[in-house]
């Protein structure tokens, strides 16, 4: 439980230690005087979002630290998971909030997480505040409320284990299926490219091979052309011939190369000449002799040539790249048969689940509505007594599809006034209901989980006169089961508080302060007087006060 807490630059609050008590705690003061801080700052022990405006002004920082006693052994079980010592029981848990963002979280002055403090803080409070009874408005949250009521809490669990199970080998299953379909898209493309490239049978070195023939197809008649106009300049059919001239310049160079040694150089070099021309015409008239064009083979390279070029560009590659291609495709081919036993053997897994998980959603459907039953009969009990003695309370419960929940759906309704059917809560209930029949849920299920403290922020909204006494009563019934702690606006819930402490705003100088204080008897009775009647009451009014709070200690 808690057993104080220190705040420290929270606000308009400067320094405060709050004291609680074991049983009903309860909170009053003028509206503003910082009620909602001091929540505010429960909450930030219990490592919930908290943001910097929170800190006073012109302060580095708000420090808030709670003492918890008492602790369960769940608590102590996940505080020695996490490594963090404790000792007799009890803990201390500081939550430092800096004005120029971020928050330090320590437990016995050991630094750890706000995910490590929250995880610790939701087993060692709960609260309920005025936003909490949007649960009541969401048929969605119905039946995890009737869930916490019952004594099966492991039906919910294994089902869900098993749920969970069901949809991860679905995921596997579906994941793999759209593998496949992928690897058959893949394998067609694979197929489509060994088939193509595969047709050309294409050799290593052919490309080039193939490219000069195909330019020299390409370019025959101008090849053929030029051969034989080289031919007839050289043989002289159209004009004088070349060879016959060359030697004639010769023989006449001849004649005079015994008189000088240049003149002999250069009839050697003519001589050459003429040797080469005659052998270059020889070698072209025999080119042109066998230049043939075969029409097939023509064909052939032209539509080979093309049809290599046309992969080229498809598959934007060059000649070795595309044999590569073609090898790597064939490779990846042959190595690509798909095995459907992986298939079969989670289809037959999934199937089995499935049996299984509706088995566990049936066995958990009917512990439900067995559960529905005595949690309605309670639930008007303690309506009936919290002042709603008409009241009808049941549980609409239909069943569908499989989810995480189970196959059910559930949902609170309600009549308030005879002769009314009952209707979902969402569309009949006032805020002084909501706030009872939240309460009244509390107390259903007040014993059935570990959480040593509760916390009530002005659950009295919208009731007076004797529904207030009711609630009053009914908190105090709670904190005999746990440490309950409420914030009230009502005189009926202030008298029946164990530990009644004041909140109240003053201002000292140009600064707003706020202080908390335990009352005693006589300030009790001036603070109860007040919420009666307001400022400055009278005898009568306080000799009334004083009466309310005797009643209420004999209850």
């Amino acid at each position: 439980m808690l057993s104080e807490i220190y705040i420290e630059n929270l606000a308009v609050i400067e320094k405060a230690t709050v004291p609680f008590s074991e049983n009903l705690n309860v909170f009053t003061g003028e509206t503003g005087a910082g009620k909602s801080i001091l929540i505010n700052g429960i909450n930030a022990v219990l490592g919930q979002r908290v943001t910097r405006d929170i800190v006073r002004t012109g302060c580095k920082k708000a420090s808030i630290t709670g003492l918890f006693t008492k602790l369960g052994k769940n608590v102590t079980d996940k505080l020695d998971e996490f490594g963090i010592s404790h000792e007799n029981d009890e803990i201390t848990v500081t939550r430092e909030i800096h004005a120029d963002g971020g928050s330090v979280a320590r437990i016995n002055s050991r630094a750890v997480t706000v995910s490590v403090l929250k995880e610790i803080g939701e087993m060692l409070i709960v609260i309920h505040g005025q936003h909490d009874n949007q649960i009541l408005l969401s048929p969605e949250n119905h039946m995890a409320v009737l869930d916490s009521f019952g004594d099966r809490p492991e039906l919910l669990k294994e089902y869900t284990e098993s749920f969970k199970n069901l949809q991860s080998i679905a995921k596997k299953l579906g994941s793999i299926k759209k593998l496949q379909v992928q690897k058959n898209e893949r394998m067609k493309k694979l197929k489509d490219i060994t088939d193509e490239i595969g047709s050309l049978d294409l050799a290593a070195d052919e490309y080039d091979e193939l490219e000069n023939e195909y330019n020299l197809i390409q370019n025959m008649e101008s090849i053929l052309l030029a051969l034989n106009k080289s031919c007839m300049i050289l043989s002289g059919e159209e004009t004088e011939n070349v060879v016959d001239m060359l030697s004639e310049c010769g023989n006449e160079l001849d004649s005079v190369s015994d008189f000088s040694e240049e003149l002999l150089e250069l009839s050697e070099r003519l001589n050459s000449v003429r040797i080469d021309i005659s052998d270059i015409y020889g070698e072209l008239s025999r080119i042109a002799d066998t230049v043939d064009i075969d029409q097939r083979r023509a064909e052939y390279v032209t539509e080979r040539y093309n049809e290599i070029n046309r992969l080229k560009k498809k598959y934007r590659c060059e000649y070795d790249e595309l044999i590569a291609l073609y090898e790597d495709s064939l490779k990846e081919l042959e190595g690509m048969q798909f095995s459907g036993e992986e298939i079969k053997r989670l289809t037959e897994e999934k199937n089995a689940l499935l049996l299984e998980v509706t088995e566990k959603a049936k066995k958990l459907s009917e512990y439900r509505k067995l559960a529905a039953e005595s949690f309605v009969q309670k639930v008007t009990e303690e309506l009936r007594f919290l002042d709603m003695p008409n009241v009808v309370f049941e549980i609409s419960h239909e069943t569908g599809k499989l989810t995480i929940h189970g196959m059910d759906t559930m949902e609170f309704l309600i009549s308030a006034n005879k002769g009314e059917p009952p209707k979902p809560i969402a569309k009949i209930a006032s805020g002084g209901e909501l706030s009872r029949i939240m309460l009244a849920l509390k107390s259903v299920i007040a014993d059935k989980d570990e959480i040593p403290s509760m916390i009530f922020d002005e659950i009295d909204t919208g009731v007076s006169g004797r529904a207030a006494q009711k609630i009053g009563i009914k908190l105090r019934q709670i904190s005999k089961l746990r440490q309950v702690i409420c914030v009230t606006h009502l005189s009926q819930l202030a008298v029946m508080g164990d530990n009644h402490l004041l909140i109240e705003k003053n201002t000292e100088g140009d600064r707003t302060v706020t202080s908390i204080s335990v009352l005693e008897t006589e300030d009790r009775i001036r603070e109860i007087a007040r919420i009666m009647g307001g400022e400055d009451p009278s005898e009568l009014m306080l000799r009334n006060a004083e009466e309310e709070i005797k009643k209420a200690q004999q209850i």
